[in-house]
């Protein structure tokens, strides 16, 4: 199950997808710091484990429209579980080590 969402981009592209459709580029923009490539790659993942939905319309350029499938909804909820921890756990506690000037003159030390 993991392999599913594993990875560094999944989690990522299914909480941008989670608020509804987007296009390639729109994707690309909301995550910059992932290449093209792997970006595709990902999303081509997510499709055909179903959790993705990709539409391709016949038009010069090609427009490429991705959405959550019911299978990818159903995981919204753990998504959105999982930012909060993130923010409580990974993040809150590095802006407070920022804030404390003894870990402040700790880091700057050592450099």
């Amino acid at each position: 199950m993991l392999e599913v969402i594993g990875g560094k981009w999944k989690g990522v592209i299914l909480y941008q997808l989670a608020d509804g459709l987007k296009r390639f580029n729109q994707l690309g923009r909301l995550m910059p710091n992932i290449t093209q490539r792997m970006l595709t790659r990902q999303l081509r993942e997510l499709d055909q484990d179903g959790l993705v939905h990709r539409k391709v319309y016949a038009e010069v350029p090609p427009k490429v429209e991705y959405r959550l499938t019911e299978k990818g909804q159903s995981l919204v909820p753990i998504i959105m579980q999982l930012k909060v921890w993130g923010e409580d756990n990974v993040l809150r506690p590095e802006k407070e080590k920022m804030n404390d000037p003894n870990y402040s003159l700790f880091y700057l030390s050592r450099e």
